[in-house]
């Protein structure tokens, strides 16, 4: 199998050493719109180098989508257009307008779109699905879902990202779709800009959070910050009327008890997402290559980043108006 990789940046980087050492995949192009940067990525992993354009002219059997994100949704275009299967990394765009259209676009060309939401392919969350589908909680009542980054991005990122709920959160939102197996209801958020000026000018939050109530009255929060000095903290914790269980609690976890006798802070904590979620990227990876192949349904399709852009949407709105917002007030196209 050949495949395009467009986006040599760091997560493209890492897509790249994983779809090197992929068994099923025999060539790997790779293109960035900084030439440079594409070749140097493509000597370090034994790639070919190409520009950005000739990877839709290259009769590949599928491509790899880690840009900016500004560029996402005209390069999902592109790929339905040249009948390619595409893997993008999340977001498809950053407003629900440009979402709508390349999704359209995706479905109009009768292609295959898989969205990188990685935590879907983490051992911890896939047994807390498990768990909650088995009824091994009982009722569900109440999940807290965490996201904490250790350092802020540079200032420069901060207004291409889409601010806080659209960058980060996000992922919060499809997982709890994913391993409650509830949809969002109504969302009340609020956020913080205390700390560096540079969040103030970019007109985004540094700390955010959300109450969500889900569709059988289940309420979850989700809470994001972009500076968590102990280390990468990525948790959910699900709460039933028979037990409780929790994702992203080990002995890397940046979370010290101030108990007698309790844990003590992790020598190694977490120090980042490639990191933390290194497993769960391979293993998207990996399905993404089997849906090439026809072994696989997709498990991720565009439709679903939709939803969680969705919830994302229902935040900002609810942060600016400082009023509950209900997701049908939102678009679903």
């Amino acid at each position: 199998m050949r495949i395009g990789l467009i986006g040599t940046g760091r997560i493209g980087t890492f897509h790249s050493q994983v779809l090197r050492r992929h068994p099923a995949v025999d060539a790997l192009v790779v293109a960035d719109a900084d030439p440079v940067r594409a070749a140097s990525a493509a000597a370090r992993t034994g790639a070919v180098a190409a520009p950005v354009d000739e990877v839709f002219r290259l009769g590949l059997d599928a491509v790899v989508i880690t840009s900016a994100t500004a560029a996402h949704a005209e390069l999902i275009g592109r790929a339905a257009a040249a009948g390619l299967p595409a893997f993008c990394e999340k977001p498809v765009a950053l407003d629900l307008a440009g979402t709508l259209a390349a999704l359209d676009r995706v479905d109009a060309a009768g292609s295959v779109l898989q969205l990188g939401f990685m935590r879907r392919f983490d051992a911890g969350y896939a047994a807390a699905r498990a768990a909650v589908s088995a009824g091994r909680l009982g009722r569900l009542h109440t999940v807290r879902a965490v996201t904490s980054d250790p350092a802020p991005p540079p200032a420069a990122y901060l207004p291409l990202s889409g601010g806080l709920f659209r960058d980060c959160l996000i992922h919060d939102f499809d997982i709890l779709r994913w391993v409650t197996g509830r949809e969002v209801t109504e969302v009340y958020a609020t956020g913080s800009d205390a700390g560096p000026a540079m969040f103030r000018e970019a007109g985004d939050v540094s700390t955010a959070a959300a109450l969500l109530t889900l569709d059988d009255g289940s309420l979850a929060t989700a809470t994001a910050t972009r500076r968590n000095g102990a280390g990468y903290d990525v948790r959910m914790e699900l709460a039933g009327d028979l037990d409780q269980i929790a994702v992203g609690l080990d002995d890397r976890t940046p979370l010290t008890s101030v108990e007698p006798g309790g844990p003590e802070a992790p020598v190694k904590p977490w120090s980042g997402f490639l990191e933390r979620f290194a497993p769960a990227y391979e293993a998207e990876l990996d399905a993404f290559v089997r849906v090439v192949a026809g072994e696989l349904a997709n498990p991720c399709d565009g439709r679903e980043a939709l939803y969680a852009l969705r919830v994302a949407e229902a935040c900002g709105l609810s942060l600016r108006e400082r009023r509950p917002v209900a997701l049908e007030e939102i678009a679903a196209g």
